[in-house]
């Protein structure tokens, strides 16, 4: 099998892996080292950012970042043995589809601290594995608000990932809600594109949309949903970007994205490394919600005014969710 291996000295290294790569860490101290999920490491938004934050974590612990970037999802499994057999401290995977491989792992290696991005870890939990989770309703549902206030055709869209992904449809589910709190008569059209690489399905399934008469679009697909966000742009209808703030890290689309329903997946990395090294091994999970500050909606740009009471909705429904008054449906 042909590995392609590219090191790169910044912060870390990394390693493109196709069935199992790996190199050692640079320099001393704990090693720790990230599995993506399919797709691209710069993806703007899941793999990037929570790579950021694995690198954060490293710092602040005086250890050495690696990431292996996973092409297929047969790999999973080696990806991650690659980095056991080079006897890491820690490993963070990413993503809800590489999940039971990271639990054969964890149980297999209970001297490794296992973190798991978007895992939920079941009982009877191994000690050494953690699933950091989110709220991704909560941010679902502002997005929604903001594309209620904005909408002046009264149809919005959402175009997703793999439908089999919950958080995918946690968000989806969320936004739909938001929107619908504000206007019960709003049309929400959704598609899961089965796809989280693919731009020109993202920018087919929003062009569809719009000739619907969606005029925002929300996109919950990785880098297929930034062709989605591509498509809203060329349209001159609103997007609203997800995981992170995408105005920022999607400058092509900057002119049109009004806002973006985020997980805070940098901070969630960064802070999970730091309670190992302070505490020891981590167990069970950990959410990230609006209790904590793991989710946001991000700040409202293009639009000036800005609507009339919509960043008073955003904050009541933020502080709703934060004293548990307020639960979006996930499902």
């Amino acid at each position: 099998m042909k590995r392609s291996i590219a090191l790169v000295l910044l912060a870390g290294l990394v390693v493109s892996a196709c069935g199992g790569a790996g190199l050692p860490g640079l320099g001393g101290g704990p090693k720790i080292g990230m599995v993506t999920d399919i797709g691209q490491l710069e993806d703007k938004s899941f793999n990037e950012f929570s790579w950021k934050g694995v690198q954060d974590g490293a710092k602040a612990v005086g250890g050495n970042a690696t990431v292996v970037v996973t092409k297929d999802t047969a790999d999973y499994a080696a990806n991650i043995q690659s980095l056991v057999d080079q006897k890491f401290d820690v490993i963070v995977t990413v993503g809800f589809l590489i999940g039971s491989d990271t639990l054969k792992a964890a149980q297999a290696n209970p001297n490794v601290q296992f973190f798991g991005i978007d895992q939920f870890v079941a009982d009877p939990a191994p000690a050494n594995y953690q699933g950091l989770l989110f709220a991704e309703n909560q941010a679902g549902y502002l997005a929604g608000i903001v594309a209620a206030n904005i909408t002046k055709s009264n149809t919005i869209g959402a175009v997703g990932g793999v439908s089999a992904v919950p958080p995918v449809v946690a968000f989806i589910k969320g936004y739909e809600a938001g929107a619908k709190a504000e206007k019960p008569n709003i049309k929400v059209l959704v598609n899961y594109t089965e796809d989280f690489n693919a731009p020109d399905k993202g920018e087919a399934s929003a062009k569809t949309m719009i000739g619907q008469g969606a005029d925002v679009i929300f996109q919950v697909a990785g880098l297929t949903g930034a062709g989605a966000l591509r498509a809203a742009c060329n349209a001159n209808v609103w997007g609203i970007g997800v995981d992170v703030d995408q105005y920022l890290s999607l400058p092509d689309a900057q002119k049109c994205i009004v806002t973006s329903a985020e997980k805070k997946l940098q901070v969630a990395a960064n802070d999970a490394i730091k309670r190992w090294k302070d505490s020891g091994k981590q167990g069970g999970n950990f959410f990230n919600d609006a209790k904590n500050g793991g989710i946001a909606a991000s700040p409202i740009r293009n639009i000036s005014p800005v609507p009339a009471g919509l960043q008073a909705k955003l904050d009541k429904a933020l502080a709703d969710m934060k004293a548990g008054t307020l639960n979006p449906p996930s499902k």
